[in-house]
């Protein structure tokens, strides 16, 4: 399945809405691990990325780097492998207050009644 972009529909979504799109890409097996592993290093080639994220399949490490080039997220830098772009901090940056949510959300949910 090809990236899509905003404005185009999705999967449980024919809006088009931008934020529809960006949840449907990051949704996708693998694509919130890559980004993560490229989050602060350097370059990774093809197979260093791969052992980071624990080895996942060629054909799906592929797929997902293609889409994520195609949504700005990653680039190639040639001889070094794979990076992060700012546009992939930018979104970063975003997620960590989401992160945050998340674990209060965690810890609400699994604390003791009292």
């Amino acid at each position: 399945m090809a990236a899509r972009s905003p404005r185009a529909p999705v999967r449980g979504s024919r809006t088009g809405r931008p934020i529809m799109a960006l949840l449907d890409l990051l949704g996708r097996r693998w694509t919130l691990r890559i980004l993560w592993e490229l989050r602060e290093s350097e370059p990774l080639s093809f197979r260093a990325l791969q052992a980071a994220c624990g080895n996942v399949s060629p054909s799906v490490l592929n797929a997902r780097l293609r889409e994520l080039r195609e949504a700005g997220l990653v680039e190639l830098r040639e001889p070094e492998g794979y990076g992060a772009t700012a546009r992939a901090a930018e979104l970063g940056e975003i997620l960590v207050p989401l992160d945050g949510w998340a674990k209060r959300w965690d810890r609400r949910v699994h604390s003791p009644r009292t």
